[in-house]
């Protein structure tokens, strides 16, 4: 593999989206390395799409930057055509649209697409063949393994967004523990009636201890 391949390849990464009953919380980890060299311990791997909606990626970081500034095109397009919000399950069809198109020379990303509409909150995963499956809580990234432990012991159906915001970070932070990959501190956001925010470091603090 070339140098210039690797650097692009974000490997040690932990993803973690839930969808809870008011809403959907979005999680990473802040590290990105090219194998087990850090390449940079500040990376945002949460993205906001629109007010409405946010992503999270894992994998080639300008494959993903790529991906987030299509996405926010059309969905800036769609609300200024139709004065409405872009359908979140239209956002995870445009991104699967996005890998189908790019077979020959593939993105290599993990997407999850989560946001709140008309029809409440939704949460997808899109992998880099260009499936598209919905989900109540997922995990993308090399620490998958054991965000999943956590989550699948811990995940309830009717979660309050505060609950899911605590089982988010204690997953992401099991992955940071157990994973050489995965680091460098956690990025948070919720999406939820009023819009995607962005925890700030006090807000992570008060709800675990980091």
């Amino acid at each position: 593999m070339s140098n210039n391949v690797e650097e692009k390849i974000l490997h040690g990464t932990t993803t973690v989206g839930i969808r809870a009953r008011d809403g959907i919380v979005l999680c990473a980890d802040m590290r990105a390395s090219a194998g087990y060299f850090i390449a940079n311990n500040n990376t945002m791997k949460i993205q906001k799409i629109d007010q409405h909606a946010g992503l999270t990626l894992a994998g080639g970081v300008a494959d993903a930057q790529n991906i987030v500034d299509i996405l926010r095109y059309h969905s800036n397009l769609h609300r200024v055509e139709t004065q409405n919000p872009i359908p979140i399950h239209s956002l995870a069809r445009l991104c699967s649209l996005i890998f189908h198109q790019n077979r020959g020379y593939p993105f290599i990303a993990d997407i999850l697409v989560g946001g709140y509409d008309s029809a409440g909150p939704a949460l997808f995963n899109i992998d880099m063949f260009g499936s598209v499956e919905e989900k109540s809580f997922v995990t993308t990234g090399s620490g998958s393994p054991v965000a999943y432990g956590v989550l699948e012991e811990e995940y309830k159906d009717n979660l309050s967004i505060e609950d899911a915001k605590k089982l988010a970070l204690t997953a992401v932070k099991a992955a940071i523990v157990r994973n050489i990959g995965t680091g460098d501190g956690i990025n948070i956001a919720t999406v939820d009636k009023d819009g995607f925010r962005l925890l700030t470091g006090e807000q992570k603090k008060s709800v675990i201890n980091l």
